[in-house]
């Protein structure tokens, strides 16, 4: 008789984090008509799952475990609030109790929640750091340093993009056929920075997120049946799918890193040139602005190498 399974750890409700984040918060969005009252839902999921299953167990089904309990707390909460008048809880309560709730797979409300965050109300960088938030599951620290800013800094470009939603009323929709191509461009290039994050992680022990390359492709697919005649979305979809063909030839078994980084090709170049002193000193550069463990590995490798007598 097989024992009982191990008890989740820590890690492993980061993992279903980082897998089913967005699409918790797009399926919320959707029940309750409102970014914050749904993200806010989802991490107070979130932090109940990291209480209680360590001791239950792991659901059967996490995703779906996570939605039913955001959406329910973001009910008790907005009863509460409610009960005080606060028009904006009334209505979000009156939605969510006329909407069913799906706990399979949900075909487009990511999709809805991405052409909502890439609305042309919202400024370039802020249509980027929202939905690599939102759909991405990025933390505010993560963009922040994609961004090169302070953390600070992009909670509130965060905050005010979420306020400018909700203030603007901004639908949380695809739009029409006719508004489309205005909006894709937007789309296009926040599905392939998601892509990106995923292939090369900018921080954490692995090198690559195949969660997020994996709905950055999902995402693409949506797009190229809904717009198939789209020269740019089939362009990008082709684009994501022969890069992420060649993936598991990118590290070893033990998840070093096979190739050559580019913030790294100065090194190797200055190294093939004889050059030793400068060579070191690039790959000091590189191993210093690296913040994926296995880059950061292999390029420490290189060094010594490079040093060795």
């Amino acid at each position: 008789m097989p024992g009982p399974a191990p008890a989740p750890t820590p890690a492993d409700v980061e993992r279903v984090f980082r897998e089913e984040y967005g699409r918790a918060v797009a399926v919320l969005t959707r029940v309750f008509g409102d970014i914050d009252t749904a993200e806010d839902a989802v991490q107070d999921a979130f932090a109940e799952a990291a209480r209680r299953w360590p001791s239950a167990g792991l659901p059967a089904s996490p995703a779906g475990w996570i939605i039913t309990t955001a959406r329910n707390r973001a009910i008790d909460r907005l009863r509460r609030e409610a009960a005080r008048d606060a028009k904006q809880a009334q209505a979000a309560l009156l939605r969510a109790e006329n909407e069913p709730i799906e706990e399979g797979p949900v075909h487009d409300d990511r999709l809805r929640l991405i052409f909502t965050c890439c609305h042309p109300a919202l400024g370039p960088a802020a249509r980027i750091a929202l939905t690599l938030r939102l759909l991405g599951g990025l933390t505010t620290a993560e963009i922040a340093r994609a961004f090169l800013v302070p953390e600070p800094t992009m909670a509130q470009r965060l905050v005010r993009a979420k306020a400018k939603i909700r203030d603007a009323g901004i639908p949380y929709r695809v739009p029409a056929e006719a508004d489309l191509p205005a909006r894709l461009s937007g789309v296009l290039a926040v599905a392939y920075l998601i892509f990106n994050e995923g292939y090369t992680a900018s921080s954490g022990e692995a090198l690559a997120r195949p969660d997020l390359c994996a709905e950055a492709t999902r995402l693409g697919r949506l797009l190229a049946r809904l717009m198939p005649d789209e020269p740019e979305v089939l362009g990008l979809l082709a684009l994501m799918l022969l890069t992420e063909s060649r993936r598991a030839a990118r590290t070893s078994p033990d998840g070093a890193l096979v190739l050559l980084a580019d913030h790294a090709i100065r090194a190797d170049l200055l190294r093939r040139l004889g050059r030793p002193a400068e060579a070191d000193a690039a790959y000091e550069a590189a191993i210093a602005r690296a913040g994926n463990e296995a880059e950061r590995a292999y390029l420490t490798r290189a060094r010594a190498r490079l040093r060795a007598p």
